[in-house]
């Protein structure tokens, strides 16, 4: 488990325990609502004021069970969210990586998608091609129903759907290269530093002492976030974070040069231009 993912089993860690905590908080809530209301006899009607304050409080306390349970529910969501979430961040080290197959598998079912209908056209039946159940099969064929302008087991839509994917997971692969082949650099300014973590994927902005506000907002309005686990400042590393980070006076660079113009040449691309 790489640094990305460790930090990622963290979060989920921290909402569970939140969910448990306020779990725990509603069930404590809801015992002294009801061990309040115990000691009133059914029935009994309110006497003065004392009494009534008394019922407002386990009444109050019972909205508080609630509202934590409620809690618990938003947290256990969020914990459960992260876990089912399989998309591919940036910000992973082995981003790269698993783009790459996952390209590979778009583009092997694109294949495989394209086989079967050829089969289907020349067979008049999806049974017999290589490696698919009879039951996987005959669930193609029914599914043609749903597309009877398109007598094929995967519709045109299916094809360009897959298609579209399979394009933009290539331009994710070409951005992180070539961020990967630029190889963005930092620089020094008055009170502090800009790091280009490549690492992490971000824009680091680490400064000795704590930034006015006016820098701050600056800071927000050019989308760069405040990451207390690291101590800095910080957005995803991108030549449009450079430039963000250019038109921050606060933050250019000690030696009057332009943030911009000191980063590496992009690499010239080869092959066929389009």
């Amino acid at each position: 488990m790489n640094d990305y993912e460790e930090r990622k089993q963290a979060r989920i860690d921290r909402l569970h325990e939140k969910a448990e905590k306020a779990r725990a908080e509603s069930h404590s809530l809801f015992k002294q609502s009801t061990d309040m209301a115990s000691a009133i006899p059914a029935g009994q009607p309110v006497h003065g004021p004392a009494d009534r304050r008394y019922r407002e409080k386990i009444g109050r306390k019972m909205d508080q069970s609630i509202a934590a349970l409620e809690k618990a529910d938003y947290y256990e969501r969020k914990a459960q969210a992260a876990e089912n979430n399989t998309a591919i961040s940036s910000d992973d080290p082995e981003a790269l990586a698993k783009l790459k197959e996952k390209l590979e598998d778009l583009q092997i079912s694109q294949t495989r998608m394209k086989q079967i209908n050829a089969y289907y056209k020349k067979n008049g039946t999806c049974r017999g091609f290589h490696g698919l159940s009879d039951e996987l099969a005959d669930k193609l064929e029914a599914d043609i129903q749903y597309h009877p302008w398109d007598k094929r087991p995967f519709a045109a839509y299916a094809l360009s759907n897959n298609n579209q994917n399979i394009n933009a997971v290539k331009k994710r692969i070409a951005r992180l290269t070539e961020a990967k082949e630029v190889g963005y650099q930092g620089w020094e300014f008055d009170g502090g530093k800009v790091v280009a973590n490549e690492d992490m994927n971000r824009l680091q902005i680490f400064f000795d002492a704590i930034p006015d506000e006016e820098v701050r907002k600056e800071l927000k309005g050019w989308s760069f976030k405040w990451a207390r686990s690291v101590g800095a400042w910080q957005r995803q590393l991108t030549s449009n974070a450079i430039y963000a980070a250019s038109r921050i006076p606060a933050i250019r660079p000690s030696d009057g040069s332009d943030p911009v113009k000191i980063q590496p040449k992009r690499k010239p691309r080869t092959g066929p231009q389009r």
